[in-house]
């Protein structure tokens, strides 16, 4: 392939990626308190001009923990299939997704805030033309704790769990220690992102 085309090509790429506005995904460990730091950050921002939050679609039922769409494994697939997800993943043996109303806000130049997860990153990377990292952690033994109050897993899982947290291959642009009140970290997000929709 000549220089020229492969340049022809970049370009196209940069054309294809979901733009001109920005998605902020937001990656950690289990426990880090994604959710959490999620729903401070949209209550305080309710209202802000060229800001929004996503609500997931997860093959889970709907529950206390997160504002997520459920729908059943066949839907999902179906919908993946046909291209309705800017974005989608499997995780912890759920699929995740981000629903087509985000590819629309961001092509209106919005930033759109999503939880999201270390093993999409690459791939946000390569269907969004501006994708901002922001990621959220705690020590270990509060991860542990965090996870074991949900209920949901036993002690072994929760272990087994924290061992297959993926790597993050890319550096984020805020990294958030979540082992205090809530405020303490969702203060610095809130503050992050009136930057952000500021700029």
């Amino acid at each position: 392939m000549s220089i020229g085309a492969a340049a022809d090509g970049k370009a196209r790429n940069e054309v294809d990626r979901i733009g001109p506005g920005t998605l902020v995904l937001v990656v950690g460990p289990s426990g880090a308190g994604k959710d959490t730091l999620l729903s401070y950050a949209r209550e305080r921002l309710a209202g802000s001009s060229g800001l929004a939050f996503a609500r997931r679609r997860i093959t889970r039922p709907v529950d206390a923990t997160e504002d997520h769409v459920s729908v059943d494994e066949a839907t999902f697939q179906r919908a993946a299939a046909a291209g309705e997800f800017p974005l989608h993943w499997r995780a912890n043996g759920l699929s995740y997704a981000l629903g087509p109303e985000v590819a629309e806000a961001i092509r209106g130049a919005a930033a759109v805030v999503a939880n999201g997860s270390r093993a999409a990153v690459r791939e946000a990377c390569a269907r969004f033309s501006d994708v901002r990292v922001v990621l959220i952690t705690a020590p270990p033994q509060v991860l542990a704790a965090r996870i074991a109050a949900r209920g949901r897993e036993s002690a072994e899982d929760v272990v087994q769990r924290l061992k297959r947290e993926p790597a993050l291959d890319r550096a984020p642009e805020l990294t958030l220690v979540n082992d205090g009140p809530p405020e303490a970290a969702g203060e610095r997000l809130v503050a992050y992102l009136q930057r952000l929709a500021a700029a």
